[in-house]
């Protein structure tokens, strides 16, 4: 008897528009997910009444949500059989090293929600388009093309006019100076240590022969020391147990939350291998747009005619990137050689297409 559900996914595989459409709601679904719990947990209170709090450990929820990708990732090694994969094929050294700014960038992330609204954070991310050029310059020599700098003009100019143009401030934030200067430097502090995180992979990971999995489980049982020594040496770990054991809902929140980014990212590693970098980038997009809208609606986060401006820059520059890879990269090597383009994550990353959430399993071993 055949089991139900591989007959379903040979199905699913075997119409490339119910294909490609099962790709969409699964990276849409599952990141759309992570950003409503995302603000839900870290701007909305737990409880009722004179028991009401404002959950404050971010570093609490960047550590359920790497020791959670880390047990998908033991777990998908023992489910295929690879056992091989689990020991470590890089330094441990360098594992420890990406983890560590990765850390640092995802707490900023989280943190920033307490000065400043989720569109503000989700439109901030692609913003990183230019730290990560700069980095790349400094610490892998790389070349950049007048394009890609006029690219990223526009989409830093598109996230500046959103800024100037209308309400930027968290609904826990204490003050409007709190938002500018605190939420602002959050967000820098994110994009300078995530667009090191993606460029030091690049650098430390080259000629190493990881897979996804491997990286995965490395990347983030290394991410879960580091931040459980950090709870500890700032006395926060006590705090968030107690925190979560007086309200058990924030804590299933969190698991949500973080099988969410781990699923999600899943997703859009086999959306690449599968589909290439064009269909990935346009579905990352299209969710980036979704989230800021559904956030809007579910928060009550209005938007000026100047912040629906600067979306437009900074939306339609990703658009148009996205289908000039198509234009350069596309149909003469797809033809030729029977398949999707290979996606670059650093690519990816710079474009603000691909953030923490995703990181451990979007390594160089997804390109080649």
């Amino acid at each position: 008897m055949n089991n139900p559900i591989a007959l379903l996914w040979s199905k699913i595989k075997a119409h490339e528009k119910i294909h490609v459409a099962w790709c969409v709601i699964g990276i849409v679904g599952c990141l759309m997910l992570y950003g409503v719990l995302q603000e839900r947990i870290m701007t909305m209170p737990f409880g009722e009444g004179t028991s009401a709090e404002v959950f404050k450990y971010s570093l609490f929820l960047v550590l359920c949500n790497r020791l959670t990708t880390c047990a998908v990732a033991i777990v998908m090694l023992v489910h295929d059989g690879k056992y091989q994969e689990i020991k470590p094929v890089a330094p441990i050294w360098t594992y420890f090293a990406v983890s560590l700014s990765n850390v640092i960038a995802t707490t900023c992330q989280y943190e920033a929600l307490k000065y400043v609204s989720f569109p503000v954070q989700t439109l901030g991310k692609c913003a990183k388009m230019l730290p990560v050029m700069v980095w790349g310059i400094v610490m892998l020599r790389k070349k950049y093309k007048l394009g890609d700098w006029g690219l990223a003009l526009v989409i830093t100019s598109g996230c500046t006019v959103f800024l100037l143009t209308g309400d930027v401030k968290s609904k826990v934030s204490e003050s409007l100076w709190h938002s500018s200067v605190y939420g602002i430097a959050l967000m820098l502090g994110y994009l300078g240590f995530d667009g090191f995180t993606s460029t030091f992979q690049d650098k430390l990971f080259k000629g190493y022969n990881m897979t996804t999995y491997n990286q995965m489980l490395y990347t983030t049982l290394c991410s879960s020391i580091l931040s459980a020594m950090g709870l500890f040496s700032s006395g926060q770990l006590p705090k968030a147990i107690t925190f979560v054991s007086h309200h058990p809902d924030a804590l299933t929140s969190m698991i949500t939350l973080s099988l969410a980014a781990t699923i999600g990212a899943l997703f859009i590693s086999y959306t690449i291998k599968t589909f290439g970098a064009l269909v990935f980038a346009t579905i990352m997009t299209t969710r980036q747009f979704l989230s800021i809208l559904l956030s809007c609606v579910l928060f009550a986060h209005p938007l000026s005619l100047g912040q629906w401006v600067g979306s437009t820059m900074v939306f339609g520059a990703l658009y148009y990137q996205g289908f000039a890879k198509k234009d350069k990269h596309g149909h003469k090597d797809s033809a030729k050689d029977g398949l999707p383009p290979k996606a670059d994550p650093l690519k990816d990353t710079e474009s603000g297409l691909v953030d923490d959430a995703n990181a451990p399993l979007l390594s160089k071993a997804e390109a080649k």
